[in-house]
């Protein structure tokens, strides 16, 4: 009767609604951990975040099209063999008025169609010159909107409420990065720092939203932030040593005609970061839940053997993780990588045109910092839990 009443008095120290005991020291250690840690990110979102309209004021206004040229909506009425479509203008001066304009092979042949929704460019009346029309796009907002409906319906029926908090977290994630990272970027903020703040921020808000507040959750996010921080300096030790300036596409170029005072290999090495976590909220929050787990089940393991069986799972996600990140970039770069052999250059070419060498940088550093955060989210999820404790048939 003695034994059991104070295995029933140790039992009462617990991590929020895991079964599973969680000393004082570990708590305090853990939560005071992160404390600082979000006392940092606090004091860095209110040090750059950026006041309303301060790119404005700062860069000026940037015109996407000449002045009087606009984008009018037209439907589809036919589409003609040799590549003219044409098309009744739903909006603006010339609503109503039909045209033909003609569509890129590659649009006509994605199956473009009578009573299909296309965005036009309408040059206004210059000098005489009458107005003309050119296709600027095809509107897809109706599938775009179809699938995100889709998607989110799917994370409710299925997640239920943890999918919902999800939700909100991932719009929390997008508010960060739109209100704070991008204004603060193009103000000539450190990337480095940036990628720091408004990821720590994110991971905050998204971890605490999709799992819940507790021990459990709270070694995930240790082990995410050490994993970020661990990306960070990879990737900028890699684009030092890889000399990668961050400008390697169109949309760099145009971007750097624009703004001055930017560090491009900054920007490279935000981007860097942000890539990864995903993939990182995702091994960190699997490897905590299984040390939660373990312990649960096998109260009388030691803390180098729940490790040891933690770590077990980790190489399976690990392994599982990497062929996701090499084959989602193969798959978005498909068109690059076919060029490419269509060159046949020698690989090693291949590999160092920067191109090619920025996002393979990126994918490594990431995927390092993403094996190198399994054994330290399992650490301290081992080290969080308690110890090992007699069995009660041994203690009886």
């Amino acid at each position: 009767m003695g034994a059991g009443h104070a295995h029933a008095h140790r039992r009462t120290s617990r991590s929020g609604t895991d079964d599973v005991e969680v000393g004082l020291v570990a708590r305090v250690v853990l939560l005071g951990t992160l404390a600082l840690c979000a006392l940092g990110t606090v004091a860095g979102l209110v040090h750059y975040w950026p006041d309303g309209g301060a790119v404005e004021r700062t860069l000026g206004s940037v015109e996407y099209a000449a002045e009087g040229v606009t984008f009018p909506h037209a439907e589809v009425l036919a589409v003609r063999g040799d590549g003219l479509v044409v098309a009744r203008v739903l909006e603006g001066e010339a609503e109503g008025d039909r045209v033909r304009v003609q569509v890129p092979r590659d649009i006509s042949e994605s199956g473009l169609r009578g009573g299909d929704v296309v965005e036009l460019q309408r040059n206004p009346t210059v000098e005489g010159v009458e107005q003309s029309f050119a296709l600027f796009g095809v509107d897809r907002s109706r599938t775009l909107w179809l699938l995100l409906g889709a998607f989110v319906l799917s994370v409710v029926l299925v997640a239920r409420l943890r999918g919902v908090l999800a939700l909100v977290g991932l719009l929390v994630g997008g508010y960060v990065l739109t209100q704070f990272m991008l204004p603060a970027l193009l103000l000539g903020a450190s990337g480095l720092g940036i990628a720091m703040i408004g990821s720590a921020a994110i991971m905050f808000v998204t971890l605490y939203l999709a799992h819940g507040p507790s021990l459990r959750t709270s070694a995930a996010l240790a082990g995410t932030l050490g994993g970020i921080a661990i990306t960070a300096v990879i990737g900028v030790a890699a684009i030092r040593s890889a000399r990668l300036s961050g400008v390697d596409d169109d949309a760099g170029a145009i971007l750097a005609s624009y703004v001055d005072g930017v560090s491009f290999t900054g920007l490279l090495t935000c981007a860097l970061i942000v890539a990864g976590l995903g993939v990182l909220n995702d091994v960190t929050i699997t490897q905590s839940s299984a040390v939660w787990e373990l312990r649960a089940a096998a109260p009388a393991m030691s803390r180098r053997a729940l490790f040891r069986s933690a770590m077990r799972i980790g190489r399976d996600h690990i392994a599982s993780t990497i062929y996701t990140i090499v084959f989602a970039y193969a798959g978005t770069a498909l068109s690059v990588l076919l060029l490419l052999y269509l060159y046949q250059r020698p690989a090693a070419s291949t590999l160092t045109a920067q191109p090619i060498a920025t996002e393979v940088v990126t994918t490594l550093a990431t995927a390092i910092g993403l094996v190198l955060a399994v054994p330290i989210t399992t650490a301290i999820a081992a080290a969080t839990v308690g110890p090992a404790r007699a069995r009660e048939g041994a203690q009886a």
